[in-house]
């Protein structure tokens, strides 16, 4: 055990935050699926397969809520708290609770788990690292714990009340992290609900909060809800997540009619929530395509959601406004860093690999299946939104571990995997610069 004990101490110090971060999300993939292999985690005399496991373990941590079996049917009680503890620390970070639990604790942060941290919550440095994580669970906490209580009342009208209580506790701590996991049963979300202005307005608002990041959060509280006085980057990603929600909810009531409060909670949802009000699978191919790009796009940084992001669509859609207009990249008076363009752009590219390559291979694993639900598959599962057409029970086994890896490059991140085990130095020599043609 001791040797153990230093070999792994030994590991942590020698490795890069990145790796360390990736291989904890793996991990903790693999202990959540052995534990819900157990006995007392399904039904009585329900069953599930190792991949299914896999899957289902995938999917929580990597906050996804992709099913290939019906979590409230399926699982037990002891089964859906483990998958609502995959969610949490999935949501919140692997290196965020360890570092929680040595806060409770007592013990130091030092340097190497400050790193992490800085890594896990995508900040630039690493002063008042211990504040932030502390603020961060508190955070947690309040918005997950005043969600509880506001469901409680919904779900009380259809559940015995222990049953609500646990209903409620397992949809905030969905909601708050984007995850899209329901344990109401029969697979239909949140569709029976779909006419409940309190469990939308709950769900939207825990939604969003998880969705635009912890750092925008705290900034926001600091300001007090004063907008000029924000950072630069809760300022974009404010805007551009309220031109997405608007504009997605304009799209949707234009495409299928579906009401104005549920064009706007699909329109939320598909952000990398992965709730439904409404059978996704009857949506218009056009509907389809506004969701697809939706969840592409995604949360902003440093939240709980999957996508390229919003700050990297902002920057995008900078660059755009200034080749046209000839004017510096910025936005709010203030110029945007060098290089973040081109960092926005090898998100985008990669994102749009991943979609590709893993498109291409469930179109020739599943050659009855319709290209456009097999997009929005690969799609769902790489932004880690969840939501589905109806087909992923559906899909053969390599499918399906075509969907498990892809959630898990969403989750970690296609750039950061790419540059997970190569380390090589800058090189010294600079060669001379050409022009090319572009456009």
């Amino acid at each position: 055990m001791q040797y153990i004990r230093t070999w792994i101490a030994r590991f942590l110090k020698t490795q890069p935050p990145t790796r360390i971060i990736a291989v904890g999300f793996a991990l903790l993939i693999l202990s959540g699926a052995a534990l819900l292999m157990l006995p007392a985690a399904v039904q009585p005399g329900r069953n599930i397969t190792p991949l299914n496991a896999l899957f289902t373990a995938t999917s929580a941590v990597c906050v996804t809520g992709l099913v290939v079996v019906d979590t409230g049917s399926t699982f037990s009680l002891f089964g859906q708290v483990v998958i609502a503890l995959l969610i949490q620390i999935g949501g919140l970070g692997v290196a965020s609770i360890g570092m929680g639990l040595a806060l409770v604790t007592g013990r130091r942060i030092n340097l190497k788990g400050r790193s992490l941290m800085r890594e896990a919550l995508n900040v630039e440095s690493l002063e008042g690292m211990v504040r932030l994580v502390r603020a961060v669970l508190l955070t947690t906490l309040l918005c997950e714990g005043a969600g509880a209580v506001l469901s409680f009342p919904v779900f009380a009208r259809d559940y015995m009340p222990l049953q609500a209580v646990w209903l409620s506790i397992f949809h905030a701590v969905a909601s708050f992290n984007n995850a899209g996991f329901d344990a109401l049963g029969g697979g239909t979300s949140l569709m029976p609900y779909r006419d409940s202005v309190l469990l939308n307005l709950v769900t939207d608002a825990l939604v969003i909060v998880g969705g635009i990041g912890f750092m925008v959060i705290l900034d926001i509280g600091h300001c007090r809800g004063r907008f000029r006085k924000m950072s630069f980057h809760t300022k974009v990603v404010l805007t551009t997540t309220a031109a997405l929600l608007i504009g997605g909810t304009v799209l949707l009531q234009l495409t299928d009619h579906l009401g104005w409060m549920t064009a706007f909670f699909q329109s939320m949802t598909a952000r990398t929530a992965g709730f439904a009000t409404v059978d996704i699978g009857s949506l218009s191919s056009a509907g389809l395509l506004v969701i697809v790009g939706l969840m592409f796009i995604g949360a902003s940084p440093g939240s709980t959601g999957g996508g390229i992001k919003t700050a990297t669509f902002f920057v995008l859609m900078q660059q755009v406004r200034t080749i046209f207009s000839k004017r510096r990249l910025g936005a709010f008076h203030r110029r945007l860093p060098d290089g973040s363009l081109a960092k926005a752009a090898t998100i985008t590219l990669m994102g749009l690999l991943v979609v590709f390559s893993g498109t291409l291979l469930l179109c020739m694993l599943e050659p009855q299946t319709d290209f456009v639900r097999l997009l929005f598959e690969q799609v769902s599962a790489y932004s880690t939104a969840g939501l589905s057409t109806g087909i992923t029970a559906g899909l053969c086994a390599a499918s399906r571990w075509v969907l498990i890896f892809t959630m898990f490059i969403g989750r970690v991140g296609a750039v950061t995997l790419l540059s997970l085990w190569i380390e090589r130095p800058e090189p010294s020599a600079r060669f001379t610069e050409e022009a090319i043609t572009i456009g």
